[in-house]
């Protein structure tokens, strides 16, 4: 039986990583939103000394149309505008996981510095309800490829945890079952609201 989790995905600026996983899971039928932990949001420029530099606040479509009058074939060639273009069919603009205060099953993170900012934001707001979470980290470099890459591993986690009968008892053997199958470390820790 399929259980019903309710899954975040986190990188640090909800524009790569976690909107491919956030894609992907949706298409699969899971309950899924997507988060950025940074101040800002942070696109690479023409140069690595110049990114692109947003607020959370800002649009996809308001980011995709100023990468457009920057210069849009580089933007093209380089797939950032692609990528805002599927942004845009998912939600509205970035968000951050620190304004959040909804609650999930298990957040999966895209980094171990987010995976260390999670946390810290878990820990130090005031706990609620004392319900648990699961943190998991799936490491995936920030570039197309490996997000996509990235968001099959995350899926595979999700999945298997769905089908479990007690995804909080199994989690350990299907992370287990994860990295002995994808040959990669997946670092867990346990949260609470």
């Amino acid at each position: 039986m399929r259980q019903d989790l309710s899954v975040a995905v986190v990188c640090s600026s909800n524009q790569n990583r976690s909107m491919e996983a956030h894609h992907l899971l949706s298409k699969k039928g899971f309950r899924t939103k997507s988060f950025g932990t940074g101040s800002c949001v942070r696109l690479p420029g023409q140069t690595a000394e110049k990114p692109n530099i947003y607020s959370f606040k800002t649009t996809y479509e308001t980011m995709s149309e100023d990468l457009k009058r920057k210069d849009q074939h580089f933007y093209t060639q380089n797939g950032l505008l692609n990528m805002l273009d599927r942004n845009k069919r998912i939600k509205l603009k970035p968000e951050r996981f620190q304004e959040c205060s909804e609650e999930f099953d298990i957040i999966v993170t895209c980094q171990e510095r987010v995976f260390d900012q999670v946390l810290e934001h878990l820990s130090n707001r005031e706990q609620v309800s004392m319900n648990m979470v699961h943190v998991v980290n799936v490491e995936i470099k920030d570039n197309h490829e490996e997000a996509t890459l990235g968001s099959f591993i995350i899926y595979e986690l999700i999945e298997k945890l769905s089908n479990t009968e007690d995804p909080a008892s199994d989690i350990d053997a299907v992370i287990a079952f994860v990295e002995k199958k994808r040959d990669q470390r997946l670092l867990h820790s346990l949260a609470f609201y």
